[in-house]
Parts: C-alpha cells; sequence; structure tokens
C-alpha cells in the first residue's frame, strides 16, 4: 500500500506539473515556488528532529552541498519542466524508469560499479541499459496510432493546451531533455553517497539542498522573467500543484520512502517504479484527454525491461555468496563418518 501511495504521488505530480504550465505559470518561477515551499515545509523537523544528532556543517560540505543542489535538483527540475511543456506527463513518468540504468551507467563511469559482462548478473544489467537506450529512442522517434478514451469530463477546460500541439521537432527536443533531466538527477543520486558519508543527517541534508536550490532558482528565475505579473499566484491549478509538489512530493514522500526503504529494501521501492507509468498514462488519457500514441506504450514497456534487468542484475551480484561457500566447503571437507554403536 505504501509503495502504490508513492507512485500515486508521483503520478499526480506529473499530472498537475503538466496542467500547471498549460496554464500559463513560468516554469522556472515554478521550480523556485516549489522547492521554497519545500524548504519551509522541511525546515521545522530537520531542526527539532536532528538538532542533537547533526554533526557540525562545514564550509567545505556546505559547498559540496550547493553544487549538488545546483546540478541534480535545480538543473534537473528546471530542464524537466522545459521538457514536459514539449512533451506529456505519459513521457516524463515513462522516463524515470530508466533512472537505475543512468545511475548504473554513471557509477560504472566513477569506477563505483564494475561490469562483469560473463557473468549472469552483468549480462542482465548490459540488456536493461541497451533496452532503456531502445525504449529512449521509440519515444523519441516513433509515435504509430493514436488512441483516445472518449466521454469522459475534462479536468481542464482549455482543451486547447490538451490536444499535442508541438511539432515533431519539438517532441522530439523534449524527449532529449527528459532525458537530460534524467541524467542530471542520476549524476545527483551518484554524488549524493558521497556527501551523505560526510554529512549523516538526511533530514538536514535534504532541507539544506531544498533552501539552496531555493536561491539558485530564484536567481534564474529572476534573471529569466522580471514581469512581476508571471510571480503572481492565483486560485488555480498553478498554485494547487505548487503546493503539491512542495508538501506531497518532496515532504510526504520523503518519509515514506524512507520507511519503505527501511522495511523492504532500496530494490523493492525500485520495482514499484513503472506503477507510477501506468497510473499516469491511464489518467492523462482519462482525466485530461491527452492523446497516447503506440510509440509511448512500447518505449515504456522497454524502459520497463531495462529497469527490471539492471535491478535484478544488482540483486543478483549483491546475494551473499553462502551456497558457493557451501558446496566449496562440502568439497574439500568430506562429511564425518557416523560413529559406530557400541
Amino acid at each position: 500500500m505504501a509503495v502504490i501511495l508513492i507512485q500515486s504521488i508521483y503520478a499526480v505530480m506529473f499530472l498537475l506539473s503538466k496542467a500547471a504550465f498549460d496554464n500559463g505559470i513560468n516554469n522556472f518561477i515554478f521550480v523556485f515556488y516549489r522547492q521554497a515551499l519545500a524548504t519551509v515545509f522541511l525546515a521545522p523537523f530537520a531542526f527539532f528532529l536532528e538538532r542533537k544528532t547533526a554533526p557540525p556543517l562545514s564550509f567545505l560540505t556546505m559547498c559540496k552541498i550547493f553544487f549538488l543542489s545546483l546540478f541534480g535538483i535545480t538543473g534537473s527540475l528546471d530542464v524537466y519542466g522545459i521538457a514536459l511543456i514539449y512533451t506529456s506527463p505519459t513521457l516524463a513518468s515513462a522516463t524515470t524508469n530508466c533512472l537505475p540504468a543512468i545511475t548504473f551507467f554513471l557509477a560504472l563511469l566513477l569506477r563505483i560499479e564494475v561490469l562483469k559482462v560473463k557473468t549472469a548478473a552483468g549480462g542482465a544489467k548490459m540488456v536493461g541499459v541497451v533496452a532503456c537506450l531502445c525504449g529512449a529512442a521509440t519515444l523519441a522517434f516513433y509515435k504509430g496510432p493514436h488512441f483516445q478514451l472518449s466521454g469522459y469530463h475534462q479536468l481542464i477546460h482549455q482543451s486547447h493546451h490538451l490536444q499535442p500541439s508541438s511539432s515533431s521537432s519539438s517532441w522530439i527536443k523534449g524527449c532529449f531533455l527528459m532525458l537530460l533531466s534524467n541524467f542530471l538527477f542520476g549524476i545527483w543520486l551518484v554524488l549524493q553517497g558521497f556527501v551523505v558519508k560526510g554529512y549523516p543527517s538526511k533530514l538536514r541534508l535534504t532541507t539544506l539542498q531544498c533552501l539552496c536550490s531555493s536561491i539558485q532558482s530564484f536567481c534564474i528565475a529572476y534573471g529569466l522573467e522580471r514581469n512581476i505579473e508571471q510571480w503572481k499566484l492565483s486560485w488555480n491549478v498553478s498554485l494547487i500543484a505548487v503546493l503539491y509538489c512542495g508538501i506531497m512530493v518532496t515532504g510526504v514522500t520523503y518519509y515514506i520512502q524512507t520507511w519503505v526503504i527501511e522495511k523492504k529494501g532500496p530494490v523493492f521501492l525500485a520495482m514499484s517504479t513503472p506503477l507510477a507509468f501506468i497510473i499516469t498514462l491511464l489518467s492523462s488519457a482519462i482525466l485530461l484527454r491527452q492523446i497516447v500514441t503506440l510509440g509511448s506504450i512500447l518505449g515504456g514497456v522497454l524502459l520497463v525491461i531495462g529497469l527490471y534487468s539492471v535491478l535484478w542484475g544488482k540483486t543478483r551480484e549483491e546475494m551473499p555468496k553462502v551456497t558457493d561457500d557451501l558446496e566449496l566447503g562440502s568439497e574439500h571437507h568430506p562429511p564425518p563418518p557416523q560413529s559406530q554403536s557400541t
């Protein structure tokens, strides 16, 4: 139930973000408001829950957190917003399935991971990376037949925004920007492991990253958009998206994910990622009345195959070699002879 809730929260994030951008909010301003609200929401918990256990924050660690936030959060979210304007929530949720493959590839370049192609685990990882590449290419270059569910009430009444109005070149550009966003987020996942070793207070680390990202995204947004009218939030879907992403996604989901990882491990959480794709695909077709293409479905399936292949190979490598040790021990040490009855 927890992982279903997590993936449902992410699916709603994809839909609300797309609806907010279609409603006219500036992408860079949206990222600033989202990160600022997340900082305000997390700061009291970080201060009170970790005030006795948090280690002192050095200048070097703060610099690492700043640059980690710049690439992994600010850069990733800004590029993601531009890509979502060009594409659809379905594509955004589908490309998240290639994160394990991207993270593994980056860890391989940094020599954190080792690829043994001749083993079953190494072969599975290689198949996963290739499947993710094929899935990304399918999403970008193949559309195929169109499917649309009719007879449902439209959630957003500006229907001209909800139809795929972008050209083929804009769609391809959006696909590559979405992959770039996931690539930056993958860098954040890999490098964050080094920062956590020096500053293990995870809640304060998350809050500090949100704070740095708020400052960075404000500078970027103010540099690109100085019209005060664009900064005003009214009671519409844009305000709902900001509140939802800042509180539910960054705040609530963080705790639920930590609880799931503690109970079932990170692989169990990663295995549930395709749920967000399925929920977003159906919701986009039913609520937003968006056209779903065969290419999006096939590309998403290939990305899911790649996800599970990389996860299976990673799990296989991390399994303790108890069985092998027992087999070797039985070969070199025969069983003791049975005692004779007196």
